[in-house]
């Protein structure tokens, strides 16, 4: 059966911008009560307070928030178009934001989708103003008051360096309540932002192992319209933002702004240009605003390239760039290949699933006993490229919301990702197929980023994608996309529900019991009494005895709750009580679950990996989905992700009522009835 393309998101337009003012209120209608009202809006889902500040420690200084018109006679959104030099860093560590904000400039039509047009201080003035950033898949409208920190009537944070422009504080502030704080802004990837500027997927090139035609390529993502940024490597905190002999800065995100070729005594010199979101401070090495390299090019390209202005931005020969910066970001509007001319179509496959510590945080390869449990995904390549006999694949993995997260301790987990040659018809590959199969494509190496993306050509056919953490146990929330020249399918693996429980065997007749049962019944019958049936506190009673006895489970005793739901799944009388004919039943479904608990006890604990509980839930004839065994994680495990046999029992007799309950259902409704199974069982498994 071909796979179903994922394409798309949430079923809704991924262009369309959605509303994210906790009312559900748009912009217009803000703005529109605001004018009405005669008032100017104050946004309660961002206060003007230290708390939207930061989360971490007490604001350092006495902050007013002012709005525009507290700190200017004549405040404008805009003055003479947004330009790159309109933006200069505050007090905040987030020069990632403002580099690419800096490149954003350069892009007109990704600019008047981030920063919407027909917004100033004069006509229909309401202090209200709105953004859109790419989230997700999503385009999101992000509305905010215009009131601003400052100190002593000065802004404190990203500010224009004209005292009466304020689109860039403003977008910032945007972005900021996007991310719950300016405090989540500290630190980050200039790729990061220019993605949220513009939906486009990135590649990262290290400037010491770059192609030969470097230049080339980062000319034609200019050309192309794709955002650019750059920094240099530090090895110690001690080096963040430590100022070199040459003028760059360490640990700091600069934007490229442009490359040009020019004639220097009848050689061709390749250079660069470059910005420090500082607004200052430069190189002073060779091509510098002073410098006599200028002396040697027509005055026609030095009028045109030099502002030989302090203003951060400056001109750099491209291999002094390579040797002097580590990294180049470059953010693309399509997957096009930057190293050739071929322009694509491409399609867009779009998934989402979680790391979830217990049940599918199974950690990197090196981790093979829990690496399986990740999330997999099938993507299904039909056709080749056109003219090739390969298909063109680029894979983004991205982990969600970790900025949001900061404050509660959770910052970017290090992620990567493996592609293999899908088995033929499983559903879910277990530990053994990836014991004895390497993958035939991978992401280059683990990396502490929100994005990482890998280029690759692989032949038309199944594969399996697994993301992962690097450590097991480390939960996070994620996307993929995936690129391709040719329609292809996708889906995540393991996301039946379903069982497949045989009809119980018929009890023997009392002359034919075994020494067991014979035992069994001399204890039942002790608990019994007149009515030859047990409650439940009686088949507690009757278990403890009995299972207490089997040193190689940890045991202390089954709950009342495990042996109503015992009784419920075993009393076809419905009196409430099991009789022993009954109890004979159960036993022997008993023994089989012992069994395979013991047989995943694999370090004689006691107790099972509730990263095993998927293979152990099969084995007893109840395939489960992600979700469920998610959630089952996460209700039953313990710290250390194990489970013991009472969570266990509780577990598999709840699971096998319910699907027993849902068998007599009509299975020609099956799509319906295995949603309502899906909903079902969470709702009886108290998860």
């Amino acid at each position: 059966m071909p796979l179903q393309s994922s394409l798309s998101g949430r079923g809704s337009d991924p262009k369309k911008p959605v509303n994210t003012q906790s009312d559900g209120k748009s912009f217009d209608e803000l703005r529109h009560e605001c004018l009405l009202k005669g008032v100017l809006f104050e946004d309660r889902d961002f206060p003007a307070e230290d708390s939207s500040l930061y989360y971490s420690q007490s604001v350092p200084v006495n902050i007013e928030w002012k709005r525009p018109k507290e700190i200017c006679d004549n405040p404008k959104f805009i003055v003479g178009g947004a330009d790159r030099t309109d933006i200069c860093q505050g007090q905040l560590g987030d020069c990632w934001l403002l580099a690419a904000i800096a490149s954003l400039t350069l892009k007109k039509d990704a600019m008047a989708r981030v920063v919407p047009p027909n917004q100033d201080f004069d006509n229909r003035y309401a202090g209200i103003f709105h953004f859109q950033f790419w989230n997700h898949n999503q385009w999101l409208d992000v509305v905010v008051d215009d009131r601003l920190p400052a100190v002593r009537s000065k802004l404190i944070m990203l500010h224009s360096a004209s005292n009466d422009e304020f689109w860039s504080a403003l977008l910032e502030k945007a972005y900021a309540k996007l991310h719950g704080s300016y405090e989540s802004l500290k630190g980050g990837s200039t790729m990061e932002a220019m993605e949220d500027f513009t939906g486009g997927v990135g590649e990262v090139y290290e400037t010491k192992n770059a192609p030969n035609n470097l230049f080339h390529i980062m000319r034609k993502a200019m050309d192309r319209g794709s955002m650019m940024g750059c920094s240099i490597d530090i090895t110690s905190s001690a080096e963040s933002e430590a100022k070199t002999s040459t003028g760059l800065v360490k640990g700091h995100a600069y934007s490229i702004t442009g490359l040009e070729e020019v004639a220097v005594r009848g050689q061709k010199v390749q250079l660069i240009r470059i910005r420090n979101p500082w607004g200052q401070v430069e190189w002073n090495g060779p091509w510098s605003d002073d410098s006599r390299e200028w002396g040697y090019v027509s005055a026609a390209d030095k009028k045109r390239l030099l502002q030989n202005s302090d203003d951060g931005e400056f001109w750099m020969e491209f291999e002094d760039f390579k040797k002097n910066y580590d990294k180049a970001e470059i953010c693309n509007m399509t997957p096009d290949s930057l190293t050739d001319d071929t322009k694509r179509h491409w399609e867009v496959n779009m998934l989402e699933g979680n790391w979830i510590r217990g049940s599918t945080a199974g950690g990197c390869r090196n981790f093979i006993d829990t690496f399986w449990t990740n999330p997999q995904f099938q993507l299904e390549l039909e056709d080749a490229d056109d003219d090739d006999d390969v298909c063109s694949v680029m894979i983004a993995l991205m982990q969600k919301n970790r900025r949001k997260l900061r404050k509660e301790g959770m910052d970017l987990e290090t992620i990567g990702f493996a592609v293999y040659e899908a088995p033929d018809g499983q559903d879910q590959a277990g530990k053994d197929f990836f014991r004895y199969h390497p993958s035939k494509a991978r992401s280059k190496t683990y990396v502490n980023m929100r994005e990482i993306c890998e280029r690759f050509t692989l032949p038309p056919g199944k594969y399996l994608l697994v993301p992962t953490t690097f450590q097991p146990h480390h939960e996070a929330d994620f996307i993929i996309r995936i690129f391709s020249e040719k329609k292809a399918g996708a889906l995540e693996m393991g996301s039946n529900v379903d069982a497949d429980l045989p009809d119980p065997p018929m009890p023997s007749e009392p002359d034919e019991e075994t020494d067991e049962e014979r035992g069994l019944r001399r204890l039942f019958e002790a608990l019994a009494g007149d009515d030859e049936a047990i409650s439940v506190r009686e088949l507690k009673e009757m278990l403890d005895g009995v299972l207490s006895r089997r040193k190689e489970i940890k045991f202390d005793g089954l709950s009342l709750s495990t042996c109503h739901s015992i009784i419920n799944l075993m009393d076809v009388d419905n009196t409430g009580q099991l009789e022993f004919q009954e109890f004979k039943v159960f036993w022997e479904k008993m023994k089989k679950w012992i069994m395979l608990f013991l047989s995943f006890d694999t370090d004689r604990s006691g107790k099972m990996s509730s990263y095993e509980l998927r293979i152990a839930l099969k084995a007893a004839g109840m395939q489960l989905n992600n979700k469920l065994l998610q959630l089952i994680g996460l209700r039953f495990a313990d710290e250390n992700y194990d489970i013991d046999f009472d969570d266990y029992l509780t577990c598999i007799v709840r699971l096998e009522n319910m699907f027993r309950a849902f068998q007599a259902m009509d299975q020609r409704k099956s799509g319906r009835v295995k949603m309502n199974i899906m909903q079902f069982l969470m709702l009886s498994m108290n998860v």
